[in-house]
């Protein structure tokens, strides 16, 4: 089938282990995922779209169970947007925290490099 895909393009595709795969399906992350004759797992384009959910918001730091309760939530249709867009906006606010602890500390990142440039340049000793 030409909409099917297999789970080594999804692999690819998503920048996902299978053994990420085999978790997020297993923890109930990803779901409705048809199998072949053989028990292999056959995807679609809309799990690809809903890993591309997943990563970003696995990379943003959001925590597993968080994501569970999102997933979760999707699961129920236009009766959970509140829901989720409570879920969403909370996250984006932290995430909006962690940006700003993380330019802190690229300033001070920044001010440490400056001091050892400035030693070098002056040289030991002088």
């Amino acid at each position: 089938m030409a909409d099917t895909l297999s789970p080594a393009e999804v692999v690819e595709r998503s920048g996902f282990s299978i053994d990420t795969l085999r978790y997020y399906e297993r923890i109930g992350l990803l779901d409705r995922i048809d199998r072949t004759v053989g028990g292999r797992r056959q995807f679609n384009e809309n799990h690809l779209d809903w890993l591309g959910v997943l990563r970003c918001l696995r990379d943003t730091g959001m925590p597993i169970a968080e994501m569970q309760r999102y997933a979760g939530s999707a699961r129920g249709g236009d009766a959970t947007l509140a829901e989720r867009l409570e879920l969403l906006t909370d996250h984006a606010a932290r995430v909006e925290l962690t940006i700003a602890q993380l330019r802190r500390q690229q300033q001070h990142l920044a001010e440490k490099i400056a001091w050892y440039q400035a030693q070098i340049q002056i040289g030991p000793g002088e």
